[in-house]
């Protein structure tokens, strides 16, 4: 086993072609659920002024870009008042947190393949529709939205079903790492390609936005299901070598597909509940830092970052770079036998959730004098943050790499809770906006940060469960006993039969005596 692991390289296989896909993949996610954000800026009328509170989001990307953002253009077609916009915004993220368990499940009993890809085509029509839908009436925008953020929920939940049964141990953090370098990408490039489309490109700048967004979708969809299998033993074009490769490394924890799932054991399992705090807790300081990091260096340094687009996309850009060094250097630590799966889980969650704990300490201190130091703080924060990708984000596979989706689901629910409270929590506790009162919204973050890894670090495991033993594999120890066991009644058949056939003999030679 040791040579097959050692003979199969990453470069050019058929795994790594799975999680380029997934990155293009979520990339398109991302700009499906940024682009109007970016859009709405020149589609009402000059003399509205947006001021959006982002609503369950994965990150502050439309609080970042909406926020106190006044259009300046005559090219505005909608008279959209705030509540309206934000009405907008918010609908995605309804339909989003809709869809992360059924999501799951779906992927574990018909694939993660065929789910995303359907649930992807559906969503790139939703996008080429929305100018349609927005010069037609509020409300059927509204449905678009909600559709399109219910398509997008089985995302991640389908993208962990098929790593659960695409990556070997020794590579899990790495794959995750590139699947998960999507999000950053759309968010860089989203960011700066829809603000030229928006004052550049046709139907009158904001509805290019869409049309090559939903086409390039589509054109997505297509490669995704030529390129990509449910499971090595489906593809048509991966070698023997691979396909025995990542078998014998995944081993009993996966099926070809999973017919029933165990929900009271995944619901009673502590190292499942230590990711959902996790992931509950990791989410908050992100959505604090992303959603209102920009509210407190615009009140207290009285330096506005979205003045400048090179300087928004400089956190997502450190945390491309940073995120692919963490999954491989958390491979390297298990690789190596340096740490056990546990406990390097255990030692990046540490960095994911302490380190922006620290930089969030020193953040409260600074005055506007050192207010390029805040980015430069900033981007260290995504940087840091990148280290769960060696850590819960891929404790689904080392846990149950059959039901990662199903449990990633589960997760990803609790996890989108912060989304909704987090700048609801941060806006309470800042009513006259002083620098004091945004040092306890931040100390609130190292709390919740700092208790959120105290449980992981109990709770937390990285063996494959007893309860993740798939049926299937269940099924073939049965089968084999089957088997043995017809074997064993054809020779007892075989027997009788030599027995009567010698028993003739004897009465025949008996007979002619």
């Amino acid at each position: 086993m040791d040579v097959l692991v050692e003979k199969s390289p990453l470069v050019c296989s058929q795994r790594l072609t799975l999680v380029i896909m997934q990155l293009l993949g979520a990339f398109f996610v991302y700009a499906a659920r940024v682009n109007l954000s970016v859009a709405i800026l020149c589609m009402v009328k000059s003399d509205v002024t947006l001021n959006v509170t982002a609503i369950g989001q994965d990150n502050g990307t439309d609080k970042e870009l909406a926020q106190n953002t006044s259009v300046i253009g005559d090219r505005g077609e909608f008279d959209w008042d705030k509540s309206t916009q934000s009405h907008l915004l918010s609908m995605y993220f309804y339909g989003y947190i809709i869809t992360q368990v059924p999501g799951g499940w779906l992927s574990s009993r018909f694939g993660g393949r065929r789910v995303w890809g359907l649930f992807q085509l559906v969503s790139a029509i939703c996008t080429l529709l929305t100018p349609v839908s927005a010069r037609t009436h509020f409300y059927l925008t509204s449905a678009v939205r909600f559709v399109l953020g219910f398509s997008a929920g089985v995302t991640f939940p389908s993208v962990h079903t098929l790593l659960g049964r695409w990556a070997p141990q020794l590579e899990r953090s790495k794959l995750v790492a590139i699947s998960f370098l999507g999000p950053p990408v759309g968010m860089v490039i989203t960011l700066s390609v829809s603000g030229l489309l928006c004052e550049y490109g046709f139907d009158n700048g904001w509805g290019s936005i869409f049309y090559l967004c939903g086409i390039l979708n589509l054109i997505w969809v297509v490669g995704w299901f030529y390129l990509t299998a449910d499971g090595p033993e489906k593809h048509k074009r991966i070698s023997t070598l691979e396909r025995n490769y990542i078998k014998n490394s995944i081993g009993k924890g996966v099926g070809k597909r999973t017919y029933r799932v165990p929900w009271v054991q995944i619901f009673k399992s502590r190292p499942v509940w230590a990711i959902i705090i996790v992931h509950f807790c990791t989410n908050y300081t992100s959505y604090t830092l992303m959603i209102s990091l920009p509210m407190f260096m615009k009140e207290a340094f009285k330096f506005d970052i979205k003045q400048n687009g090179a300087m928004s996309s400089l956190p997502y850009l450190a945390q491309f770079v940073s995120s692919f060094f963490a999954g491989y250097m958390a491979d390297k630590f298990i690789e190596g036998r340096w740490l056990q799966v546990k406990n390097t889980r255990k030692l990046f969650q540490a960095i994911s959730l302490v380190g922006p704990s620290v930089i969030f300490c020193i953040m409260v201190q600074l005055d506007s004098s050192r207010r390029y130091l805040a980015v430069a703080l900033l981007c260290m924060c995504t940087s840091v943050q990148s280290a769960s990708r060696g850590a819960y984000l891929s404790n689904y596979l080392d846990l149950a790499p059959s039901y990662a989706g199903v449990i990633l689901g589960i997760t990803n629910t609790a996890g989108t809770i912060p989304g909704i409270i987090a700048p609801i929590i941060a806006g309470a506790l800042t009513p006259t906006k002083t620098l004091e009162e945004w040092r306890i919204v931040f100390y609130v973050c190292v709390v919740i940060a700092v208790f959120g890894c105290l449980v992981f670090a109990i709770m937390a495991d990285g063996e494959l469960q007893p309860w993740a033993i798939v049926k299937a594999e269940l099924e073939n120890n049965v089968n084999m006993d089957k088997k043995c066991i017809k074997n064993d009644d054809r020779l007892d058949d075989l027997m009788n039969e030599t027995e009567n056939g010698s028993k003739n003999t004897t009465n025949l030679v008996t007979k002619n005596v």
